[in-house]
């Protein structure tokens, strides 16, 4: 008895989408990093250092929300997307990094 092949039950459709989520969910928890070490920077008043801070955490955010917002339109566009490119991977994982370790910073 032979079985179908496990590419006639999956959807290709599924895959882009998964991936689109999953770079809003992070588009996201980047948002609330960048928020609340901007909260953290300027409780008891803006300092030299804080501000710095803040200024570091949102341009990190708004580099990673580009190029998040690159890749989703890229993932929506075709039907079969392109993979991402390695510069761009590089790119997203060091702004993510980067977020987290200027909240990090401004926690402790």
């Amino acid at each position: 008895m032979s079985e179908a092949p496990a590419s006639a039950d999956r959807d290709p459709g599924l895959q882009p989408e998964r991936t689109r989520l999953a770079w809003r969910r992070t588009t996201l928890s980047g948002t609330v990093a960048t928020v609340l070490a901007m909260k953290t920077a300027l409780h008891g008043g803006p300092s030299a250092a804080g501000i710095v801070a803040c200024a570091l955490c949102v341009g990190l955010w708004l580099a990673f929300l580009l190029l998040a917002h690159r890749r989703i339109r890229a993932l929506t566009a075709a039907p079969a997307p392109a993979a991402l490119a390695p510069r761009y991977a590089t790119a997203a994982v060091l702004y993510a990094v980067a977020t987290a370790v200027c909240a990090a910073a401004l926690v402790v």
